[in-house]
């Protein structure tokens, strides 16, 4: 696996300072332009790499570049914010107290780069006040729907799926995942309904059969995302 590959590249730059791509190709058994590519990914995940030509070059491994918010995928790093934007919802919860500074910490550590590249996805994550008695689930969320979603949010896909309202009616519906709100427990998918060519929210519990669609959408400005949830709050890498 790829990401298997990029961990024991890590961990071979780690163990010294003088590897040329073709030996580390050579190592992992791939190409050297294998090597090449995975070295770029590792650059875009905040690693500082420089590899020069000619006698005395090699790649290298900046050892301070090295921080645990640096190791970890944009995806992961989005997992970790909205965990600790999710118990800031929540303070009665055991250990939230400490999750503004966590937060704090996640943010400062991250490269300047992938900062500003998940600011505006963060800006799509809506925290709200915790869902009241009367909005408990209705029912089991479908398994698949958390990653079908991830996947149509962040790949920006059309997302297809059945939906059943508050009246227990039944339709099909295509829609533009723009964005995410939490109501503990409760989350809702918030997106462009291609049918009704207006903004509206889902309810997890009443989707099924989610999938994604092969076509694609340009994300909507995110001030909108604030009209249908005028009370909720965006948790974004500053």
């Amino acid at each position: 696996m790829m990401a298997d590959r990029h961990d024991e590249l890590l961990r071979l730059l780690r163990s010294r300072a003088d590897w040329r791509a073709e030996e580390l190709a050579e190592r992992l058994e791939v190409s050297t332009r294998t090597i090449l590519r995975d070295l770029n990914r590792l650059r875009d995940r905040g690693f500082e790499v420089s590899a020069m030509s000619g006698p005395g070059g090699g790649v290298h491994l900046e050892p301070s570049s090295v921080m645990v918010t640096s190791q970890l995928a944009g995806d992961d790093v989005v997992a970790l914010v909205l965990s600790v934007a999710i118990a800031q919802s929540m303070p009665w919860m055991p250990f939230a107290s400490g999750a503004n500074d966590a937060l704090a910490k996640i943010e400062a550590s991250l490269p300047f780069g992938r900062a500003r590249q998940l600011q505006d996805l963060m800006m799509r994550i809506l925290i709200g006040k915790p869902s009241s008695a009367s909005m408990r689930r209705e029912g089991r969320i479908d398994p698949l729907l958390a990653r079908v979603f991830e996947t149509a949010f962040s790949q920006q896909h059309l997302l297809g799926f059945g939906y059943h309202d508050r009246q227990g009616n039944r339709t099909q519906r295509v829609a533009e995942p723009h964005g995410l709100l939490v109501r503990a427990p409760m989350w809702y998918v918030i997106a462009w309904d291609t049918n009704a060519d207006e903004q509206r929210l889902f309810r997890a519990d009443r989707i099924s059969s989610p999938h994604i669609l092969a076509d694609q959408f340009v994300p909507r400005p995110h001030e909108l995302l604030r009209d249908i949830a005028p009370d909720a709050s965006a948790h974004f890498v500053r």
